[in-house]
């Protein structure tokens, strides 16, 4: 279990602190952070989404908030949006389908779903029109980008964090990675990757928050 006790305020106490532009991602977040949700909303997330949230998540949003502050720019929030169920604001996914959450995450690539198609790249010695060369390549990104953003790749995980430039963080919620944190760095061209502590172990959501806590408060020199 996740002692979360003072978490919230201390991340607070940093919006008093002058020099915001010493924590990257400080100045769209501010520090501040949602209001936590209640049990009941809670639950009622977790029915919506059919799984059953990794606890130190779950106790993030009862006893720290239900986003704001954190990591990069931030946690997205996670708010009710009335018949439509619940969202994570400013979620950079364009379509969730509610049922995709509680299929296992699939993680790394399917080497045999993009070796063809990367087999297959349009090179310049083959055109003898830049014209042609540059419409070839253009159909060829567009069918690699269908293969490696497809929405099949993060089932199982929340997108949790806006990185910036097109990275993201998720938060895996079903399947043997569950808990566990992954980057998503498909934008420049490397796969989704597991998110490890400088000893190698998985990093699960506590460890990342609190390390990024920790990280800030040592910029500012705001000592626990």
């Amino acid at each position: 279990m996740t002692d979360w006790t003072g978490v919230r305020d201390r991340v607070l106490a940093l919006t008093a602190v002058p020099g915001s532009d010493k924590v990257f991602g400080a100045r769209a977040h501010g520090f501040a952070l949602d209001a936590t949700l209640t049990a009941a909303e809670v639950a009622d997330l977790e029915a919506w989404l059919d799984v059953d949230l990794p606890e130190d998540y779950r106790s993030f949003l009862l006893h720290v908030g239900a986003g704001g502050a954190g990591p990069a720019y931030g946690i997205l929030p996670v708010r009710r949006a009335g018949s439509a169920g619940w969202q994570w604001v400013g979620e950079l996914i364009e379509e969730v389908e509610p049922g995709m959450f509680a299929e296992p995450f699939p993680g790394g690539a399917d080497p045999a779903a993009t070796v063809g198609i990367l087999a297959e790249r349009p090179l310049e010695e083959e055109f003898d029109d830049l014209a042609d060369l540059a419409a070839a390549f253009e159909e060829w990104e567009e069918r690699l980008g269908e293969v490696q953003y497809d929405p099949r790749r993060t089932a199982g995980a929340l997108c949790l964090c806006d990185e910036g430039c097109g990275m993201v963080v998720w938060l895996v919620v079903t399947g043997p990675e569950r808990g566990r944190m992954w980057r998503d760095d498909r934008i420049n061209g490397t796969d989704l990757q597991p998110m490890r502590h400088t000893d190698g172990s998985p990093l699960d959501f506590a460890g990342w928050y609190l390390s990024w806590l920790e990280d800030a408060e040592a910029a500012y020199d705001q000592g626990r």
